[in-house]
């Protein structure tokens, strides 16, 4: 059997390497073009890209997401991404802490507070994995990473197509609102997430009436986990899971649409991630309503491909992409970019409205 430690060396790999983006499905970021303000009577230095996001401070909405754990290379790739993240002011989200949980002694490539002292950092571990612990173990897992809040991650459609991974989903909104009220009551925010596949309005209700107060999207359009998961099933001749794997590889709803979807139910915080790659995709994404946007995949690839000179010039233009943005629609606060002028295509325009119609009642 595959050991943790193995299987998150194949997601780093595949992930900085591999070719495993959704295939026919985008963000649908692309469907937003905000209006162009000829006149916009703002100087471009006294732009203000700070937001406050679980109780800190941002020097701009962006958020490198959560990647990796577990592995002595992963921990690399914490401690530089994470030290970018502190030098210009970002969140940096830790991957799942299952690896640790199991195997305590890997909690050093978790370890990332030494060079990131002041930064927004988020824990992480599966709901699946949550159910079965205590909240007072939970909140250690925090408390071992010195981190600001936890993500509690979503990841059905993954684990179906993972070989050996989990098919009882059973009791996930009662671990949520468990772990919501104790670890708030703590001072620590709690942040439900998916992981590729976006969270449905339907979704978004249940888990408002569960107490919770910030999501993170994680749709579909970027990194395809399922497809990840298809590639390891294939590499370990597990036929019918990479069966499975190649017919839901594009499962999931599109950022954009999450995003959409989500805004108008009144989280505290609402994150973007998701195919999140320039700029651009996080002016469109806060326009629709989400507080701050996520960096995954493009980041750890901008690492591998030039170091971390290459990972903080990637950032840089995707700030610059950002500040140009509000300058061109007349916004001077991030807060701004929300009520700028914009028009939503058809296949967007779709999501928003028909994805909307039925709540699921449970």
């Amino acid at each position: 059997m595959t050991t943790i430690g193995q299987r998150k060396a194949d997601h780093l790999t595949l992930c900085a390497e591999g070719d495993v983006g959704f295939r026919d499905v985008s963000t649908l970021l692309e469907c937003v073009r905000l209006v162009h303000d000829a006149l916009p009577d703002l100087r471009y230095d006294e732009l203000d890209l700070s937001v406050t996001l679980l109780g800190k401070r941002l020097r701009a909405p962006i958020v490198i997401a959560a990647m990796t754990g577990g592995t002595d290379e992963a921990g690399r790739i914490n401690r530089e991404l994470a030290s970018i993240a502190e030098e210009r002011g970002y969140a940096f989200g830790l991957g799942s802490q299952r690896a640790m949980h199991v195997r305590p002694e890997s909690a050093s490539t978790y370890g990332i507070r030494e060079v990131a002292p002041t930064t927004l950092v988020l824990g992480n571990v599966g709901v699946v994995q949550a159910r079965s612990m205590t909240s007072d173990e939970v909140r250690s897992l925090v408390a071992r990473v010195g981190a600001d809040a936890l993500c509690i991650h979503l990841n059905p459609s993954m684990e179906l197509v993972q070989p050996g991974g989990d098919r009882d989903f059973s009791h996930g909104l009662e671990t949520i609102q468990r772990l919501s009220d104790d670890l708030q009551r703590a001072g620590i925010p709690v942040v439900v997430k998916e992981t590729g596949c976006g969270i449905s309005a339907q979704v978004g209700e249940r888990l408002r009436e569960h107490g919770v107060r910030h999501v993170d999207v994680s749709g579909a359009g970027g990194t395809s986990w399922v497809g990840v998961e298809t590639k390891r099933a294939g590499a370990a001749g597990d036929v019918r899971a990479q069966a499975l794997g190649e017919a839901f590889w594009d499962w999931g709803i599109p950022t954009a649409a999450s995003v959409a979807l989500l805004a108008p139910l009144g989280f505290e915080s609402l994150i973007a991630t998701g195919g999140v790659a320039t700029g651009l995709d996080v002016a469109r994404a806060l326009a629709l309503g989400a507080d701050a946007a996520g960096l995954a995949r493009p980041v750890l690839r901008a690492l591998t491909a030039g170091g971390r000179a290459g990972a903080a010039a990637f950032l840089e233009g995707v700030e610059t992409e950002l500040r140009a943005a509000m300058l061109l629609t007349g916004s001077r606060h991030v807060r701004d970019v929300r009520n700028a002028p914009r028009v939503v295509s058809a296949e967007l325009r779709e999501w928003i409205e028909q994805a909307s119609e039925t709540p699921r009642k449970k």
